[in-house]
């Protein structure tokens, strides 16, 4: 976990105009590696592969002849609601064994100073959207009722997809954003680049909840291993394109560009460690800087220069949540993707409301 005395910086900061950012990125140690690795979505697929070799030794397989690795999450929906008996009992399984390697990684994580006091924690990443992620967020949140733990559980509002876009608005003081319409966002994943533009409506909510996804690129950069000055250009080249859409809708875009990263970040915008699933290269060089190589190929945005600012993918994503835990003073966000993304955050206007109270 980076150290809280980290400068604040345009990069990384951990007081934000809502909330305080009292841990992220936390690298957690067991005997084989970081125990978040236990609950990721490689490792889900792992437990169901233990249970079809399991199931194997008896009888013929109910999921067929394909890798779980090639088993897309919809496939496995469909099955696990309609399918063979055996079939569903072996998603079941899974499913049960990987909700109890998330509860043990969460107790992991509740133990640690950064995440004492936590209420709700959100979950996001890409497992986290369908019925399988529902079913995964509610076992295990009641698993750790059940072994004393009074926190819950809860799938993240936006879609996925949208939160990690979403959550570049809630980096900027709202007096930053009154006048303008939108704001482009970048989520940068282990598989995965996306870029959108989001619309603020603050006209309706000024607390960003009605903020949605107006338009979006996705480049699956797993698919093309490119380079990692390939994987920028392309990256800036997604952005271009919505500033282009949006301006052609006469949209009023504020001069921002809100960009959520793996790893740590650190407040010159350089990548401390975190980042080594991100694509064609090094991106914790000390050569290399992301927000500034974005700023300078988009200068401007209508009349005004350009700002980049970057922040870790999960905080960012966590961050979509705000609007949703007004009422609660601690609270975190787990994504399950490549990996496991966390941030806990304390709500600075829950706990200025207990004070005063």
């Amino acid at each position: 976990m980076p150290a809280r005395e980290t400068p604040k910086g345009p990069h990384g900061a951990f007081d934000l105009p809502s909330v305080t950012i009292d841990s992220y990125n936390l690298e957690v140690r067991h005997q084989d590696g970081f125990i978040g690795d236990r609950a990721s979505k490689r490792a889900f697929v792992e437990v169901l592969e233990d249970w079809r070799e399991r199931f194997r030794q008896y009888d013929e397989d109910p999921l067929g002849d394909k890798p779980s690795s090639q088993i897309g999450k919809k496939k496995l929906e469909e099955i696990f609601l309609n399918g063979d008996p055996d079939a569903v009992g072996i998603i079941h399984g899974a499913v049960e064994d990987f909700s109890q390697e998330l509860a043990a990684v969460t107790r992991r994580f509740l133990r640690t100073k950064g995440w004492e006091n936590t209420q709700n924690i959100a979950v996001g990443g890409g497992f986290r959207q369908g019925r399988l992620g529902e079913l995964v967020i509610g076992r295990t949140s009641g698993l750790l009722k059940g072994s004393g733990h009074d926190v819950k559980l809860m799938p993240i509002r936006q879609h996925p997809d949208h939160a990690g876009l979403i959550g570049v608005a809630h980096l900027i003081p709202p007096w930053a954003l009154e006048g303008h319409q939108a704001l482009i966002g970048v989520d940068i994943g282990g598989s995965n680049i996306r870029a959108g533009v989001v619309t603020l409506n603050m006209q309706k909510e000024k607390d960003l909840s009605l903020a949605e996804v107006w338009k979006t690129e996705l480049w699956r950069h797993a698919d093309d291993k490119p380079k990692r000055t390939s994987a920028v250009k392309r990256l800036v080249e997604m952005v271009r394109d919505l500033i282009a859409r949006a301006e052609k809708e006469g949209m009023k875009l504020a001069p921002i560009i809100g960009v959520g990263c793996p790893g740590v970040i650190e407040p010159d915008g350089s990548i401390d460690r975190g980042g080594q699933n991100l694509p064609g290269g090094n991106w914790e060089s000390d050569h290399f800087n992301l927000p500034e190589l974005i700023a300078k190929e988009i200068p401007s945005i209508g009349k005004h220069d350009t700002t980049v600012l970057m922040h870790n993918d999960a905080v960012v994503q966590g961050l979509s949540q705000i609007p949703f835990m007004a009422d609660v003073a601690h609270w975190g966000i787990l994504t399950i993707g490549t990996g496991l993304g966390n941030a806990r955050f304390t709500n600075k206007a829950a706990v200025k409301g207990k004070k005063a109270g």
